[in-house]
């Protein structure tokens, strides 16, 4: 309900729809920008991800790497990246679960990803 009965001011609520696209597609660059990390093995294998969740960089200590042992290596790696993307999965919520509330958190509006 409207307070005092009278209809929504539709030029302010297209402002603050506006503004809420804006402040969301701000929170997308930072995420884009913004590199996390993630680790297995004691630190053995480090993989880099954006917030976005697309790997940067691997860092492979050598004593992981045995050539008899590659599994183990390739374990590690797929830890050390899913740990990343742990993480930028968390700063994600962090950056945009704020603005889902915003605009409604999550109840159903089409084209949101939340």
């Amino acid at each position: 309900m409207i307070p005092g009965g009278g209809q929504p001011n539709m030029q302010q609520l297209l402002q603050q729809a506006q503004k809420m696209q804006q402040d969301l597609a701000n929170a997308q660059e930072e995420l884009a920008r913004t590199e996390v990390d993630g680790q297995a093995g004691g630190g053995l294998v480090k993989a880099t991800v954006t917030g976005s969740g697309e790997l940067r960089g691997l860092v492979i200590d050598p004593k992981a790497v045995d050539p008899e042992d590659t599994e183990t290596l390739a374990d590690l790696i797929v830890a050390a990246v899913q740990a990343a993307n742990e993480n930028a999965q968390a700063l994600q919520q962090q950056k945009l679960g704020p603005l889902a509330q915003g605009l409604g958190g999550g109840s159903g509006i089409p084209g949101l990803p939340f």
